[in-house]
C-alpha cells in the first residue's frame, strides 16, 4: 500500500528544506536527517514523498489524559496543578532502557493512535479541569506540528503549555515554539556522558542539548532538569558534577534538579535498579556544587521528594509521589518560617491554609 498524503495523521511538515535529487533535509532535531525519496528520518515518523517532507503523526494520539504536574516532573511550576498529557509514537533517540518503548520505538508503517484535532485536545483539557497541556511520554519534538497547533490554541484559552523533552530540538524549533511553551523538563541520562549516549541511546553527541537549553532560557521557558542515573554504566561522580555545575552556572543555583532512579526495562533489563545510596551520594555532590533544590525521583517516600527552604532548612513542601501533602509557603512562595523567597513560578493550585493536606 502506497503513501497517502491525505491519510489520517499525515500533514506536510515544517522546518525542512529541499535538496537536489528529490532529497530533503529535516531541521527539527539536531540529527538534521537528509532523507531520500520514499524514506523516513531517524525518528521513523517523518517521510519524504516526492521531495516534500511529511509528518505521519499529526493528531495520532497514544495518550490523552490528566496528570499531576509533579509527574513531569515539574516541582516549582504551578505546583498542585493538573495538566492534560498527550503523546504519539516515535522518537529521535534509541534508548535501550526506555520505560515507554512501546510508544517511542514504534516507527514507520506501524504508526498508530486515535485521531484528535487541536480543538478536541483543548476542549478535553478544559473539561477535565486541567490548568495546562503537557507534551510528554514520547519525545514531543516528534509531533512538533501538532504540539505547535495545540499550544497556540491552549494559550488562547488561558492554559499554559509544558514539554518533557530530551533537549535535542534545534534552536530553530525552539524559536518557532517561542512564547507558546511555558515550562520544560529536560531529561538527561547518565549525566550527559557522551559514550553512554552513543552506546545505549544511539545519539552521536549530547553536546547540542546544552545549546538548546540556552535557547529555551532565552525564550523565557521555565526549566527543570532531570538526570537518569543508571547503575554500573551511567553513575559517574565526575559526570554528575559537570552537569550540576553547568546547570548552576547557566540556569542558576535554584534550578530544580532531579536525580531519577533507573528501573530495568526494554533491552537493558540485566541491570539492577539504581541503589538508593547511589542517588543519595550523587544528590549530596549536586548540593555541594551549589544547587539548592535537588530531588530524588522514583523512590516513593524519600525525604528528597520534598522541598526545603535554602535559607533556614525548613520543610516547606511535603510530597508523597506526585502529590503535595503539606504546604508551608506564602501565596507568593516565601518560606513561612524565615520569609525567604523561593524559586517558584505560577500559583499554588490548592488550599491557602498553612498545612495543606491533599489526597486523590
Amino acid at each position: 500500500m502506497g503513501f497517502d498524503p491525505d491519510g489520517p495523521g499525515v500533514k506536510e511538515a515544517v522546518l525542512w528544506e529541499p535538496l537536489p535529487g528529490g532529497r530533503v533535509k529535516c531541521n527539527l532535531c539536531h540529527r538534521r536527517c537528509v532523507i531520500v525519496q520514499d524514506a523516513y528520518g531517524a525518528c521513523g515518523v517523518r517521510y519524504n514523498h516526492k521531495g516534500r517532507l511529511y509528518t505521519l503523526v499529526y493528531g495520532m494520539l497514544t495518550a490523552a489524559n490528566p496528570d499531576p504536574i509533579e509527574k513531569k516532573p515539574l516541582m516549582h511550576f504551578h505546583p498542585g496543578a493538573y495538566v492534560f498529557s498527550i503523546s504519539t509514537v516515535g522518537c529521535n533517540f534509541y534508548c535501550k532502557f526506555c520505560q515507554n518503548w512501546v510508544l517511542s520505538q514504534t516507527r514507520r508503517e506501524r504508526v498508530y493512535g486515535e485521531l484528535f484535532t487541536p480543538e478536541e485536545v483543548v476542549e478535553l483539557a478544559v473539561s477535565k479541569g486541567c490548568m495546562g497541556v503537557s507534551y510528554t511520554y514520547n519525545e514531543p519534538t516528534i509531533f512538533f506540528e501538532f504540539m505547535h497547533d495545540v499550544a497556540s490554541l491552549a494559550k488562547k484559552k488561558g492554559l499554559f503549555n509544558t514539554i518533557v523533552t530530551n533537549g535535542y530540538m534545534t534552536p530553530e524549533a525552539v524559536s518557532m515554539l517561542g512564547g507558546l511553551i511555558d515550562a520544560a523538563t529536560v531529561d538527561f541520562k547518565a549525566s550527559g556522558n557522551r559514550e553512554f549516549y552513543r552506546k545505549y541511546m544511539g545519539v552521536p553527541d549530547p553536546e547540542p542539548i546544552f545549546g538548546s537549553i540556552l535557547e529555551m532560557k532565552k525564550h523565557g521557558w521555565w526549566i527543570e532538569i532531570t538526570d537518569l542515573i543508571v547503575p554500573e554504566v551511567g553513575d559517574e561522580e565526575g559526570d554528575l558534577k559537570r552537569l550540576a555545575e553547568w546547570v548552576r552556572d547557566n540556569l542558576g543555583p535554584e534550578t530544580p534538579f532531579h536525580l531519577l532512579r533507573f528501573h530495568p526495562e526494554y533491552l537493558l533489563n540485566d541491570l539492577p535498579p539504581t541503589p538508593v545510596k547511589t542517588l543519595e551520594r550523587l544528590s549530596e555532590l549536586a548540593l555541594e556544587t551549589g544547587l539548592k533544590h535537588v530531588y530524588i525521583g522514583n523512590v516513593l517516600g524519600h525525604r528528597l521528594e520534598n522541598t526545603y527552604c535554602p535559607s533556614c532548612g525548613s520543610l516547606v513542601v511535603e510530597r508523597k509521589g506526585f502529590f503535595i501533602t503539606k504546604w508551608r509557603l506564602t501565596s507568593d512562595f516565601k518560606c513561612q518560617a524565615c520569609n525567604y523567597q523561593l524559586n517558584f513560578k505560577g500559583v499554588f493550585h490548592g488550599s491557602k491554609s498553612r498545612e495543606y493536606l491533599m489526597w486523590w
